[in-house]
């Protein structure tokens, strides 16, 4: 009897640690896809359209964005992230790629990558990445749902956006964090066709950022953070230096993100930007050395059922010089546009 007992309670205890295994190592599959309206309010919506020299959502009319597919793995040690993109806007995220084919025996399939990396928690307190992975700088991401204003900031359109290479990541502390990392030339995101190396890092505390990232071609530093003002009331803070090798330009801007939530269902956020070149860095537009832009984007976000976010926004983009110019070689100093936009998120 006491063996059958015995017996039971070791059946028992293997199968409780087996589903405790089981819990630990799981597969997810998650996404989202968006679409928009966008229209000129100061400006033309005929051939001649224009719009802000920032990424995305930049095309007239209905529009698309891009339907974003995340295959990811947990395990206890182990796992890894293949996020796959269609559409213009992953198009203009991974705008380097493909570099890779095709051949009369390749297909090129490196410009739906959008990160497709693997990692190993050595410990509890390190992890190991390599692959390919969306950069550590900046407020803003290439995702739609991650983003509270649809439309993206200048300083985000030319910072980098992903990186492929090997990177550490620290836990200090309950609070203090560090990320070391070698990379491959920025954008360059299939393999090394340069033999140059780029190096990161990233030293967080509280969950503000202060990041660091030397390329061959450039150097950026940038601080990312944001406050709990209130229950209710978020402020999102980002500033960043770009310089370019041998003193040819570069850029530097900040950004505040006020954002205010409603109700369960309904928030309001405020973008005011700030971005300046230095000399004819090529970001605004107008070809003139050392111009700025002032950029005034306020976006509302109604949530339906937790999956489906309706972004109505209003955009004003006032520069120094004319910056926006039309197919027909109008220039105007400012810019005011309307989008309407849905993301629905799995």
């Amino acid at each position: 009897m006491k063996k059958i007992i015995t017996l039971c309670m070791f059946t028992f205890a293997f199968s409780l640690f087996a589903q405790e295994e089981e819990e630990k190592k799981s597969f997810n599959f998650s996404g989202s896809i968006d679409a928009y309206y966008r229209a000129n309010l100061t400006a033309p919506n005929d051939e001649n359209a224009i719009a802000p020299g920032s990424s995305f959502a930049n095309l007239p009319g209905f529009a698309l964005g891009m339907a974003n597919l995340v295959a990811s793995y947990e395990g206890e040690k182990v796992g890894f992230v293949a996020d796959l993109v269609f559409g213009p806007r992953g198009t203009d995220a991974i705008f380097n790629s493909p570099m890779v084919g095709p051949t009369s025996s390749t297909i090129s399939t490196g410009n739906i990558v959008n990160q497709l990396y693997a990692y190993w928690n050595v410990s509890e307190s390190v992890t190991l990445t390599l692959g390919n992975f969306n950069t550590f700088l900046g407020y803003e991401v290439i995702s739609p749902v991650a983003n509270f204003n649809y439309s993206t900031s200048y300083l985000f359109s030319y910072g980098p956006f992903s990186h492929t290479g090997l990177k550490a990541d620290f836990a200090l502390s309950d609070d203090l964090s560090l990320m070391l990392g070698v990379f491959n030339d920025t954008d360059l995101t299939e393999f090394n066709p340069t033999g140059d190396y780029a190096a990161g890092a990233q030293l967080g505390y509280k969950d503000q950022f202060l990041n660091v990232l030397y390329d061959p071609s450039f150097f950026e530093i940038d601080f990312t953070g944001g406050f709990d003002l209130s229950d209710d009331f978020f402020l999102g803070i980002n500033a960043a230096y770009l310089s370019l090798e041998d003193d040819a330009g570069g850029f530097v801007g900040a950004a505040l993100y006020p954002q205010y939530t409603v109700s369960d269902t309904f928030a309001l956020g405020l973008r005011g930007e700030y971005f300046a070149e230095d000399g004819n860095f090529g970001a605004i537009g107008s070809g003139v050395d050392d111009s700025s832009v002032f950029a005034a984007t306020l976006t509302g976000s109604f949530t339906i059922e937790d999956s489906l976010i309706i972004k109505p926004e209003i955009r004003l983009d006032s520069a120094s010089d004319d910056a926006f110019i039309d197919n027909d070689l109008a220039a105007t100093k400012s810019l005011g546009s309307f989008l309407l936009a849905a993301v629905y998120k799995f």
